[in-house]
């Protein structure tokens, strides 16, 4: 035999596979254990042969999405949604039970009380369904769970849809075709109404041990929900072997299959109404009657001459408890002894002291059994609201479950809803929230920030973004706490850490060091170097200016422009011997010289005023701005004197 290799693994990091609970044509169903939550869930996996099929994967989101939705008693809870390894599933609540459709074929036709008991439930999660604008589409007894404590929930919403919607995919019927509404069968919108078809159906089968409708194929089984009518379920019941069907209940089922949808209920809560007035021994609605009489006169079948009706004669106001039917049967006259009147006339003066008191009792236990008005405990906290109950008699029934919205401990819903008469000692269940939903952190590292903000708004999380150098690219996600998979309650918040880019550092001072000593520099400490040769009165290849300036911050491996000498430029010195002063002067100053003029004395009067010579000596090579000293002659007419007599005049 085949081992499923699913069996003790933990899926997705989370649920620690136990067993495998049931299979179906979309989906196997496992028993898992929670590690983070430390309670048993069940896990519904999508086949491997679907997993690809986009049509049965939108399905599978849709029952996730819908039953999340909805938080009641009679629902079945979902916690949790995801992908692993390329498997959808969901994480559902586990409930110890069978389905009701099990029950039916292991045990036969229900007792009416149990049957009423658990139609209402199945109408109490229809109601709360339809009230947020959703319709379950597939009410069957294999959709309904019946926990050891009779306490029923209704799962699988896979085909359920918000509102008014078609009922084919790619021209196929979808539902199962012994619980199809005739709407259904021809692929018609649908709306709540459909829901209570199927509701009906059921409650048939539990009366009854088998279907109103049935064939060989399910097209000829929706043919006869479109034009075959139902025989009532006290005609099709073994009577014989059990409590029979009262009319009161026929009316109510055969007003729930009508063809017509606007000859059925028109909400759970009026078919609810019904079932409760038969549970308390009260005819049903008028209404109810003249739809099951209208449904009856419309039948494609032909009753024998000699039938009265087609609805067998019961009793018509027998009262139910939950669990129990009492049958009232009326005894057989029997002969009486003439003494006992003689024994009672004794007693009369017994009863009559002890009347009073014995209507007085009366009076107080007729008191105590009237139904009572179910109280608005809402926004109350668990104690208060309990208290409430049991000071009108109810029994609370505390869930406590997951809220956005409601303080830990504060009641947000509460089922029956608050002014519903029902009668003393009956349950009233009450949602206490337990604090807000866990989720997990997803991982965000390597994201862009407004794409981590985004992914954890998804999850109602906060992101607090602190911005740190890195060599990552700026607005770069890289790190996170908490860390991915762990599990925080909504609204927390994820502190992520967004690159800034590197780290600044200081920038070394290379001006006055040559380009190739400078440029060493600066790569050795991660920058990249820019050349730019210049004018300048530096020596070639001298660094003379860099940009960022030395001692500056900048990021690392960023580009320091060096501006480096391309070293003084020179031209050669204009000859101005035996020129005159002013001539020397003026030519030495327009070739961009500066001019030192030094009077030598001479005893020659033909150098009076004329350069005798200069220095430096004319044709050498000189930068501009460099200073010429030029020798002036001045006639003494004595011997000429040594050059330390002379005089000297700097001209600018």
């Amino acid at each position: 035999m085949a081992t499923d290799s699913l069996i003790d693994t933990l899926f997705d990091g989370r649920y620690r596979i136990v067993r495998k609970l049931g299979a179906g044509g979309m989906a196997n169903v496992y028993l898992a254990e929670d590690q983070d939550l430390g309670r048993r869930v069940a896990i519904k996996i999508l086949n491997d042969r679907h997993a690809n099929d986009d049509q049965f994967v939108e399905r599978f989101r849709r029952e996730a999405k819908n039953a999340a939705s909805l938080s009641h008693p009679n629902i079945v809870s979902v916690y949790d949604r995801g992908e692993y390894d390329g498997a959808y599933y969901i994480a559902m609540e586990y409930i110890e039970g069978r389905t009701l459709k099990e029950l039916i074929v292991t045990r036969g036709p229900s007792p009416v009380a149990i049957a009423i008991d658990y139609s209402r439930q199945i109408l109490s999660a229809l109601r709360f369904a339809h009230r947020n604008g959703i319709v379950h589409r597939d009410i069957k007894p294999h959709n309904v769970i019946v926990d050891s404590e009779g306490r029923v929930k209704v799962t699988d919403f896979g085909i359920a849809r918000a509102g008014t919607s078609q009922m084919t995919e790619a021209g196929s019927i979808i539902g199962t075709a012994q619980y199809l509404s005739p709407e259904q069968a021809r692929g018609a919108p649908v709306d709540q109404t459909s829901d209570l078809y199927s509701a009906g159906i059921v409650l048939y089968e539990l009366l009854t041990g088998t279907v109103p409708f049935s064939g060989d194929t399910p097209v000829e089984i929706a043919m006869k929900h479109l034009s075959q009518t139902p025989e009532p379920p006290s005609a099709v019941a073994p009577g014989s072997k059990g409590p029979e069907i009262p009319r009161d209940l026929d009316y109510v089922v055969l007003r729930a299959l009508a063809k017509d949808p606007a000859e059925r209920y028109r909400s759970a809560e009026e078919m609810d109404g019904d079932l409760e007035r038969i549970a308390r021994g009260i005819a049903v609605s008028a209404e109810t009657a003249e739809a099951a009489t209208t449904v009856l006169a419309g039948a494609a079948y032909d009753p024998a001459p000699t039938a009265v009706t087609t609805i067998r004669p019961g009793p018509t106001t027998p009262r139910y408890q939950t669990g129990r039917y009492y049958a009232y049967d009326e005894p057989a006259p029997r002969r009486r002894a003439v003494w006992p009147w003689l024994l009672a006339l004794g007693l009369v003066i017994l009863v009559g002291i002890g009347g009073w008191f014995a209507y007085q009792s009366v009076q107080d236990q007729l008191a105590s059994a009237k139904p009572v008005a179910v109280p608005d405990v809402g926004g109350l906290q668990e104690s208060n609201a309990v208290q409430q109950l049991l000071d009108k008699g109810l029994e609370p029934k505390v869930r406590r479950v997951s809220s956005s919205d409601a303080e830990i401990g504060k009641v947000f819903d509460q089922d029956p809803e608050a002014g519903n008469r029902i009668d003393r000692g009956n349950f009233v269940t009450i949602l206490v929230s337990n604090g807000k939903p866990k989720v997990r952190v997803p991982d965000v590292v390597g994201m862009s920030l407004a794409e981590a903000v985004a992914a954890l708004s998804e999850r109602n999380l906060k992101a607090n973004p602190v911005r740190v150098n890195s060599e990552q690219e700026p607005d770069t996600v890289t790190a996170q706490a908490p860390k991915p998979g762990e599990t925080l309650i909504e609204d927390a918040t994820v502190r992520i850490n967004v690159s800034k880019g590197p780290k600044p550092v200081q920038v070394p001072n290379v001006v006055g060091l040559p380009y190739e000593s400078a440029a060493s520099t600066l790569q050795g400490a991660n920058f990249a170097v820019a050349r730019v040769e210049v004018d300048s009165d530096q020596p070639k290849g001298t660094v003379v200016d860099q940009s960022p300036n030395g001692n500056e911050l900048t990021s690392k491996g960023s580009t320091i422009r060096l501006q480096v000498s391309k070293g003084p430029t020179t031209e050669a010195i204009p000859d101005v011997t035996s020129q005159s002063t002013d001539s020397a002067r003026e030519t030495l100053i327009t070739s961009g010289f500066k001019v030192k003029l030094v009077q030598q004395d001479t005893d020659d009067p033909s150098l009076e005023g004329l350069v005798i010579s200069q220095d430096p000596p004319g044709g050498e090579q000189g930068k501009p701005g460099t200073t010429v000293t030029i020798f002036v002659g001045r006639f003494t007419g004595t011997p000429p004197t040594t050059p330390t007599d002379t005089t000297t005049i700097t001209t600018p």
